[in-house]
């Protein structure tokens, strides 16, 4: 059995990027009274498979109770016949090893699909940099939440489960503010699951990316009436100030980058110069060529600086930057047709 938490990057606890190590702690020791064999393991947006998991707390865990590293590191190209999507996919090895999966994921919030959570886990099933390459094939929320229905239905975890005993807010899924939800969520659905985690958070499940497509190839459903809730009370858990976009999402449907009309008027990354240490992550990450964010004249000494007609909104900049130094923002003409 492999258990695969959400590790975006090696971060410690209470920052509530990866599930809390009392949280892993808890799935392990019950997933090992079931099974002689658990491993675990994530591929991390940025860092080392194993340096990551060791700094969020969740190797020293899995020290304690004997489970083995996964391989995350290297994967296979899986073809998937009868995707209703893509059809083919880079798989980690570990996963492909694996009888049986356990998703175990992080209430958070996230720029490009709203809420990351039991669908979006998987997407850590694919080994390092080859993640970012989905981004560019699929540069649009709708098309990549598509992707990420496709990815649940060729690995069918058996079992989904989302730590919001501390959630994380605002600029997530990194940078965000840790606030408390104060509950756990299980679910064999990670469709439903997401939908009552963005009830919770006061968010409509129908604009999330992942709802539709969900229910339409059968991964499950999202609409209140056909989810059964046992358990606490949702209503004594819910955060109706919950820091979460709420607004539809607009595609960018040119794969190149985006029209100069859209420039002045569609959410972009933007890099705060004072908090910018020039890591070079953001520029690493972009998925496009040429770059949509790099160095001005070669010049690593000062922060990167967007082209923003390349740049498709993927975000997967502001997601990885590890100062919180990347935020989205709308530009003033945007803000002015709003109003």
């Amino acid at each position: 059995v492999l258990i695969k938490p959400n590790v975006v990057a090696g971060e410690e606890p209470a920052r509530a990027i990866s599930p809390h190590p009392v949280v892993f702690k808890a799935v392990a020791e019950l997933t090992l009274g079931i099974s002689r064999q658990v491993a675990y393991g994530d591929s991390p947006g940025v860092g080392r498979v194993h340096s990551s998991l060791k700094r969020c707390g969740l190797a020293g865990v899995a020290e304690e109770l004997g489970l083995s590293l996964a391989d995350f590191e290297k994967g296979r190209e899986v073809v998937f016949h009868d995707s209703p999507f893509t059809k083919k996919f880079t798989i980690a090895n570990g996963v492909l090893e694996s009888d049986a999966l356990i998703s175990l994921c992080k209430l958070k919030a996230h720029k490009l699909t709203r809420l990351t959570g039991a669908v979006k886990n998987q997407f850590g099933c694919i080994p390092g940099l080859q993640k970012v390459e989905y981004h560019l094939k699929m540069p649009n929320a709708f098309d990549f939440g598509k992707m990420l229905i496709a990815l649940n239905l060729l690995l069918k975890p058996r079992l989904y489960i989302m730590d919001a005993v501390m959630a994380m807010q605002g600029n997530g899924p990194r940078n965000g503010d840790p606030t408390p939800m104060n509950c756990l969520l299980f679910s064999s659905d990670p469709v439903a699951l997401d939908a009552v985690a963005a009830r919770l958070v006061n968010l409509d499940p129908n604009i999330l990316p992942t709802s539709a497509p969900g229910k339409d190839w059968g991964l499950g459903v999202y609409e209140d009436v056909e989810i059964k809730v046992v358990g606490d009370p949702l209503e004594s858990f819910v955060n109706k100030d919950f820091d979460v976009e709420r607004k539809p999402i607009r595609p960018v449907t040119n794969s190149r980058g985006v029209s100069t009309l859209k420039n002045w008027i569609s959410p972009r990354p933007e890099i705060e110069n004072e908090a910018c240490i020039t890591c070079g992550i953001c520029v690493q990450h972009c998925p496009v060529t040429p770059k949509a964010v790099n160095w001005l004249d070669g010049n690593k000494k000062q922060p990167p600086v967007y082209h923003y007609s390349r740049c498709i909104r993927c975000f997967c900049c502001q997601e990885l930057c590890p100062e919180n130094a990347i935020h989205v923002e709308t530009p003033w003409l945007g803000r002015l047709l709003k109003r």
